[in-house]
């Protein structure tokens, strides 16, 4: 272990106000995993600072694992590499960031990065590391410079980590802590301190949110994070099963917060994030408040250019796997959406095409400025041979899906949440069981047998009260094997989060509470088991289209040919009226941004465009 310095800070609110358009940066997951180093990164920070600042692209972020070292044994989800100091707090790996030694952190990085003209952020995971609770490092109390005492004893490590909300997707690593104690809040006050000393200005907080939803720890983290001398942005991961319910509840303690999965470049992972985009715009949460300023739903990363695998051992050795087409479909919809644009290629082999699309000033306009962001249902398609696609309507597709039934997790405030039933089998025996209109795929209704987790009498003390009425559910009496409320792996942004089975333990991932309204609670994150249609394919079709308001009175017209064919997309003139209250439109001049495509003549009636597979068009109209 390595000790830091301890750094005292003055408080007072800050009055900047914090992300008044979406944030824009580079952030090193994409491209470098976990392995990173200084030198890596400032030489990125460099490039953005050079070549993207001027286009409003100005957090430098590096992702997770800062503190691990970089030896053999260590991956994604090892144990014993972390290097933390005396108070349990993770700090940089010398090795890698040679700059943090003699207790510096990242001042020395932050403060290079602050001298290009950017601002520096960092990933952090949920609560407490695990290696801090074995070691049972005492806890800072910020306030005297000293142990945290309360109640005549000093507080330490073991005492806050709930290890039993041990991360989903990262069991090894890190566990929440218990805010309910004066220690927890002291340890969590203690690590947001710290960053603020070093510099940063942009916090990405993993394994909170989504499936791993924390509403106690970001809450008191936003609480923190009010009280700082220095404005940190703060942004919300990962965003599996993410509704716009279940963001209501953190979308103000924040600034962006991400509503899928994991994006990579797949065109799947693509075409996933259309039905959630509309979704979440649907709902107003685009720009709605946020913490000391406003908030943004978050996409995910661009992973284009150069770049790694996910959870890799090593740094950026491929490009990126989409196509142009794909690429361009991508960014225009982050940008008309007004998801915060994070580049994750490494930028020191950035080409031109990437630049030129990352950059485009039209997609920048509209990403900060624009209005009135939604899903347009209002178009035709027409496919080979002049097959006609009828889209007027919120669920476009021009295929009919196979769907099947899974079990995920929704925020308990779903009046669909509220279908569960407990049945008795025999006197000693029942089942939960799904009432809904939903059925298996053979007619039956979807049930869950229950039973009481076997606590031995040594775990009494730690898990007894805290699992009282709590239990384990199982596919059948005769399985040993328990449902798991979270994925125990990141996925992916097209893969859909549903509930798993694994050996029966007593983590809060596998505990259940059936509630008399009719509500299954998962003791992990406090949402409620719901069952869901997904497609059988997790691929989206059809055609799309998203309409917004420019700041100078024009109309942001975009297509979305989600097709594996070519399409002839078409909106009539008078429909754009329908997204606009208040506005009626008879006639628009314009041009398509990615063909140069120019309506110098005032079109009356429709405006049509045949867009190439996985390709978008968008338009820029001056109406009447």
């Amino acid at each position: 272990e390595a000790s830091g310095k301890t750094k005292f800070l003055f408080f007072s609110v800050s009055s900047e106000q914090h992300a008044s358009t979406p944030p824009r940066g580079w952030n090193s997951y994409d491209s470098f995993s976990w392995i990173i180093s200084e030198a890596e990164f400032l030489q990125n920070a460099q490039i953005l600072s050079q070549k993207l600042h001027a286009q409003g692209y100005e957090y430098a972020v590096v992702d997770y694992l800062w503190y691990r070292r970089k030896v053999p044994g260590a991956s994604a989800d090892s144990l014993g590499f972390d290097v933390i100091d005396e108070w349990g707090r993770m700090i940089p790996d010398p090795d890698r960031w040679p700059s943090s030694r003699d207790g510096k952190g990242f001042t020395e990085v932050a403060n290079k990065v602050h001298s290009m003209g950017l601002k520096f952020g960092i990933h952090v995971m949920r609560g407490i590391s695990t290696q801090a609770v074995n070691a049972n490092s005492p806890i800072l109390d910020t306030t005297t410079g000293r142990a945290y005492e309360e109640s005549g004893r000093v507080w330490k490590a073991q005492d806050i980590g709930l290890k039993e909300k041990a991360c989903a997707w990262m069991q090894h690593g890190f566990m929440s802590v218990n805010t309910d104690l004066g220690a927890g809040k002291a340890f969590l006050r203690s690590l947001y301190q710290q960053y603020a000393s070093w510099g940063v200005d942009f916090i990405k907080n993993d394994c909170v949110f989504g499936d791993d939803l924390n509403v106690n720890e970001i809450t008191y983290i936003s609480e923190v994070l009010k009280e700082l001398d220095r404005p940190i942005l703060y942004s919300l991961s990962p965003g599996t099963s993410v509704t716009p319910d279940m963001a209501k509840a953190v979308s103000g303690l924040s600034n962006m917060y991400r509503i899928t999965g994991d994006d990579w470049d797949t065109w799947a992972d693509v075409a996933a994030h259309f039905d959630v985009a509309r979704d979440f715009a649907a709902a107003k949460m685009i720009g709605s408040g946020g913490l000391l300023g406003t908030s943004w739903p978050d996409l995910d990363m661009l992973p284009l250019g150069y770049l790694t695998d996910p959870g890799a051992n090593e740094g950026p050795h491929r490009t990126c796997r989409l196509t142009i087409q794909e690429q361009r479909t991508q960014v225009t919809l982050w940008s008309i959406a007004k998801s915060p644009l994070m580049f994750g290629g490494d930028l020191r082999n950035i080409d031109d095409t990437t630049f030129g699309l990352i950059t485009n000033p039209t997609l920048l306009e509209i990403n900060s400025y624009s209005s009135n962001n939604v899903e347009f249902p209002y178009i035709q398609g027409a496919g080979p041979g002049g097959r006609k696609h009828g889209l007027s309507r919120m669920y476009p597709t021009s295929v009919e899906e196979s769907e099947v039934e899974v079990l995920g997790l929704t925020s308990c405030e779903d009046p669909k949440a509220s279908r569960w039933l407990v049945e008795e089998l025999d006197k000693d025996s029942e089942r939960i069981c799904w009432k809904g209109n939903m059925v298996g795929r053979h007619g039956k209704p979807f049930c869950l047998s229950k039973r009481n987790p076997l606590i031995e009498q040594d775990e009494e003390t730690m898990y007894g009260s805290r699992y009282q009425g709590s239990l384990h559910l199982s596919a059948s009496e005769d399985i040993e094997l328990c449902l798991d409320a979270s994925p125990k792996r990141k996925i992916t942004s097209s893969e859909p989060a549903r509930g798993s089975f694994s050996r029966c333990t007593l983590n809060a991932n596998q505990m259940w509470e059936f509630h008399g309204n009719g509500t299954l609670i998962s003791s992990y994150s406090g949402l409620c088991a719901k069952m869901k249609k997904v497609e059988a394919n997790a691929g989206a079709a059809g055609a799309r289209s998203w309409i917004a308001s420019g700041r100078s009175g024009e109309i942001y017209l975009a297509f979305f040919n989600l097709n594996s064919y070519d399409m002839t997309i078409s909106a009539l003139v008078s429909d754009l009226g329908k997204a606009r209250p208040g506005r009626t439109v008879s006639a628009c001049t314009g041009k398509e941004i990615w063909s140069g495509t120019e309506i110098s003549r005032p079109t009356l009636y429709s405006v049509s465009i045949q867009v190439e597979s996985h390709d978008c068009a968008l338009y820029v109209l001056n109406c009447r």
